[in-house]
């Protein structure tokens, strides 16, 4: 029989099953095949194969790979801690963006049990249990599989329908909907990373349960280096650095809605300045809608329906009010003000938003996961024909935009999901993906096919970007709308005169401007490149008699709108340097008998290299190019 296998065809003797297709196109290497899609669904290895399926195997590089690999993990870890704990009492256990964790309830453990765990869970992997699927008939006969676990059935009367499986491998049985990977053999490496409190479906009012997190990859140097990224990442910790830099604060009266210091409004501003030059070069015209607005516009959205839990709501005269979690219904209101004909096309608009979404406390993370924050958003209004170039258009910015932060960047393309679960007729979606893949193709990236991870509205673009580090980081998104523009009934005057319907994209590039925030922060280790720095020069004294030299100079220098501050603490001039050190200054000038006498100034750059006495003119030179062309790398040092 003719099988597609990742995109290219092969024929293969019937009968058989995923797994034995890929033991025969040789994808066995611990971290190949890790997972599979038939026809766009995520299934199980067993699974049996029929003429003109479509299959694609997920390496672990994948996100799909990872998730189904890290879930498979997970439950390797609850089987090793039944058998230490057998009076523990399982309850959920899923896969994150960084590994996994499992809920327990009746379990006490420390940091002091983790290598007790590792070790058990070595004994599971070394017996390399196959994983096998059970299909209930009914909630009735599921919760009979597991009437000692109140937890299990709880979760079982709470799903809308009878479809509901187990996995066994070996001794270990659990309510799942999978799939798994074939077997344990691929799992070469493990670690228990820690553990804490986390109340039962993160309701404070219910039981508090012991999480354990754990990681494993498909061999040990994965993991080895997956720690020292842990160990750097602990360094650059925007939570520690910021408050340390003065440039944001989180307080207990306003959980999850950053304060914003003076230094970092340095930052903020450049981004934005630099987002407004990057917009109004690419023909964006920018709006503000207001930051409440009433509960039928949201309801006319779906938002009401579908987001309600999330949104932040008020009555004022006795009536609904909702603060905005997105900015997308007030751009539809904005371009109903006007009649619009097919030669105002494509029109750009943007919005850099304040929205408002509830998260539960223990989902808080400094910038990176707030209640309050900025997105800078635009929708594009255009006809069907421009939807590829647009595109292109937009691929132009994100490149622009992350280029300038020194961010490499990958993206992936999300292709439409169940039929039955999306809106919209089959050749508005497969103009729409055309449109999409065809800019990607334009393009000249490599890019990924996340088959059936699109929006119900739309197929999509998502951008990630790579820190420092090696971390990745979901920002940039392109989603094409075929639902919000009909709910609107949004309109623009054909060339032949009818009216027609505006083809929408959604996209934001920053995303959320605080986490952008806060990935930078941990990007540079708080060492900014000097356009973007809070603390770009710093004069230090050696005496008093220095100091109306130093203001000489700082005038001067503010006078280019560059940050300059006197250190003229009564310090030595060793805890001046080391201030400076601290604070991340970019540059260090010194002044004493000898600068003021040769109207110089001794140059001390922040990778701690001194350049000794140099023209004070010739040094303004350098830091303005520096700051125009927003160079990443110092014109005086080999460091940023």
């Amino acid at each position: 029989m003719k099988v597609k296998v990742n995109h290219k065809i092969h024929e293969l003797q019937e009968p058989c099953t995923a797994r034995e297709a890929a033991d025969k196109l040789h994808l066995t290497s611990p971290d190949q095949a890790v997972a599979v899609s038939i026809n766009g669904t995520l299934s199980d290895f067993h699974h049996p194969l029929k003429e003109g399926d479509e299959v694609t195997f997920w390496n672990f590089d994948e996100p799909t790979g990872k998730e189904v690999f890290w879930h498979t993990s997970a439950h390797v870890l609850a089987q090793a801690i039944l058998r230490l704990w057998p009076n523990a009492q399982p309850t959920i256990g899923p896969p994150l963006e960084h590994g996994f964790y499992y809920d327990f309830a009746n379990l006490s453990l420390s940091d002091q049990d983790f290598d007790r765990i590792e070790k058990e869970v070595e004994k599971v992997l070394s017996e390399n249990h196959k994983t096998q699927r059970v299909d209930f008939k009914n909630k009735q006969e599921a919760k009979e599989a597991f009437a000692t676990n109140p937890y299990k059935c709880e979760l079982i009367d709470g799903f809308t329908d009878d479809s509901i499986s187990a996995y066994r491998q070996g001794e270990f049985f659990d309510l799942c909907r999978g799939p798994h990977m074939a077997g344990l053999n691929k799992i070469k490496a493990f670690k228990v990373l820690r553990t804490s409190g986390a109340y039962w479906r993160g309701d404070s009012t219910k039981e508090m349960l012991t999480r354990i997190y754990a990681i494993s990859f498909p061999d040990k140097k994965r993991l080895k280096e997956y720690l020292q990224m842990l160990e750097e990442a602990k360094k650059r910790d925007h939570k520690v650095l910021g408050p340390a830099l003065d440039l944001f604060s989180l307080k207990e009266e306003a959980p999850g809605m950053p304060f914003i210091h003076p230094r970092g409004m340095i930052i903020w501003n450049r981004l934005l300045e630099f987002l407004r030059e990057c917009l109004k070069k690419g023909g964006y015209l920018e709006i503000k809608t207001p930051l409440m607005m009433s509960k039928e516009l949201w309801e006319r959205s779906g938002h009401w329906y579908h987001y309600r839990e999330n949104m932040y709501t008020s009555e004022v005269e006795q009536r609904e009010y909702a603060i905005k979690p997105m900015n997308c219904p007030g751009c539809m209101l904005f371009y109903r003000t006007a009649l619009h004909s097919y030669k105002e096309l494509p029109l750009r608009i943007a919005e850099i938003g304040h929205v408002h979404r509830f998260e539960a406390s223990g989902a808080l993370n400094g910038l990176f996961r707030v209640r309050s924050f900025h997105q800078d958003d635009a929708h594009l209004f255009m006809r069907p024909d421009q939807i590829r170039e647009e595109i292109t258009e937009i691929l132009k910015l994100a490149e622009k935009i992350y280029t300038t932060f020194g961010l490499p960047y990958k993206m992936e393309l999300s292709t439409r999901p169940e039929k039955s679960k999306t809106i919209g007729s089959d050749a508005d979606w497969e103009n729409a993906t055309n449109g999409l893949k065809g800019a990607l193709d334009d393009w000249g990236h490599s890019y990924r096919i996340n088959e059936g991870d699109g929006a119900f509205y739309g197929p999509k673009i998502d951008i990630h970007i790579r820190d420092a580090i090696g971390r990745f980081w979901q920002c940039g998104t392109v989603q094409l709308d075929m639902s919000l523009p009909d709910k609107f009934a949004l309109e623009y005057v054909d060339s032949e005169g009818p009216h027609k319907r505006p083809v929408m994209l959604h996209r934001a590039l920053f995303g959320s401007i605080e986490r952008f925030f806060g990935i930078l922060i941990e990007h540079f280790s708080g060492k900014f490149p000097f356009w973007l720095s809070p603390y770009q020069v710093t004069i230090a004294t050696v005496a008093d008699r220095h100091i109306p030299f130093a203001k000489e100079l700082a005038e001067k220098i503010d006078a280019l709108n560059i940050v300059c501050d006197i250190d003229d603490s009564n310090d030595s001039f060793g805890k001046k340097v080391r201030n400076a050190q601290m604070l991340k200054v970019n540059y260090l000038l010194t002044v004493g008998d000898k600068e003021v006498e040769n109207k110089t100034v001794a140059l001390r750059t922040r990778d701690g290299v001194v350049h000794g006495e140099i023209d004070f003119s010739d040094f303004l030179a350098k830091v303005v190019k520096e700051r125009d062309e927003k160079a990443l790398m110092s014109p005086f040092s080999t460091a940023p």
